[in-house]
């Protein structure tokens, strides 16, 4: 496993990371057991760096997470977790206030049996961007509000995650140098969608540490396909199929290949996956420890073709 430092925090996290949102039963039901075995894998192999959300399964995710964490030393891990996007009996809410933000990270610290974050994020900011107030709000208030909770050493780093790489940009350039300490984006560095790239001398500049998520592209890359609830247009959909056709058919999954990538990039600190099966924690780790197929990375791509970088909205 490499380490790779996270922007200026002096957080030294593996290049692979632990995403918990599969423990809240977002992408398919699961044996908590097993969830929280994958977890114990995960670091026992070296990955240093989890990340979750109280939005997880509407608060699930963290409970799982930490009935694994209670008996774990602490200092085996960083734990990344969010505010401002919530949800209760299968409704999604949306709350980016100052007394929200404060009141969820002791929330947060109760259901994870730890006393202290070592990232808080402001969660998916662009729901905040759709609301009164917009994105100011999360630099006039959210932001702030979670810096009083670093100040009395209850968060250790401050952050700010969503899919849209402009609206990471427009807030860092709307606050003082130094409060946005960490981004996390997901879906745009991958084989469909390498836009994050594009931003990475932004975020340099200003020493922000980079944390990539689901290089799968919540399913796009995988031979399994997107859930039901995938929000990408059809035509990307069809040709990451296809994509994931012609790798089968040359006896690679498009898995590994999309794995491989995803953590090719030395200048992203961390690749942030997620899983309920300990057993994909050792097949990932192989993965990314073999040299890519270079050929195939390119055969893959051209099969996309108009299709790459295409997005969508975030829901």
């Amino acid at each position: 496993m490499q380490y790779r430092d996270l922007g200026k925090t002096g957080m030294k996290v593996s290049e692979l990371g632990f995403g918990a949102s599969s423990l809240g039963g977002v992408f398919h039901s699961f044996d908590e057991n097993r969830g929280i075995d994958a977890v114990y894998a995960a670091v026992e192999a070296g990955i240093n760096i989890i990340d979750v959300s109280p939005y997880y399964g509407h608060y699930k995710a963290e409970t799982v997470l930490g009935k694994a964490l209670k008996d774990m030393p602490r200092d085996k891990y960083y734990l990344s977790t969010k505010v401002g996007r919530y949800g209760k009996d299968g409704v999604n809410t949306w709350d980016y206030s100052a007394r929200r933000a404060k009141e969820s990270v002791y929330e947060s610290l109760e259901r994870l049996n730890i006393d202290y974050i070592d990232i808080i994020n402001v969660h998916d900011i662009e729901f905040q961007g759709r609301m009164e107030g917009g994105l100011q709000k999360v630099v006039d208030e959210t932001l702030p509000a979670l810096h009083e909770l670093k100040r009395e050493g209850v968060v250790k780093h401050v952050g700010i995650t969503d899919l849209q790489l402009e609206n990471l940009r427009w807030v860092i350039e709307h606050c003082p140098e130094g409060t946005v300490e960490s981004v996390m984006n997901f879906c745009h560095y991958c084989l469909c969608d390498d836009k994050l790239i594009d931003f990475m001398d932004f975020f340099e500049q200003r020493g922000i540490g980079v944390l990539s998520a689901s290089p799968f592209s919540m399913g796009l890359l995988t031979e399994r396909g997107v859930p039901d609830w995938h929000p990408a247009p059809k035509a990307l959909v069809d040709a990451c199929k296809r994509a994931a056709e012609h790798c089968k058919a040359k006896g690679y999954p498009i898995e590994k290949l999309a794995m491989q990538f995803s953590c090719s990039n030395p200048r992203i600190a961390s690749t942030v996956f997620s899983t309920t099966r300990p057993e994909a924690i050792t097949t990932n780790i192989a993965y990314i420890k073999e040299p890519m197929d270079e050929q195939l990375v390119r055969e893959v791509r051209d099969i996309i073709g108009d299709q790459q970088r295409v997005s969508w909205a975030n829901t």
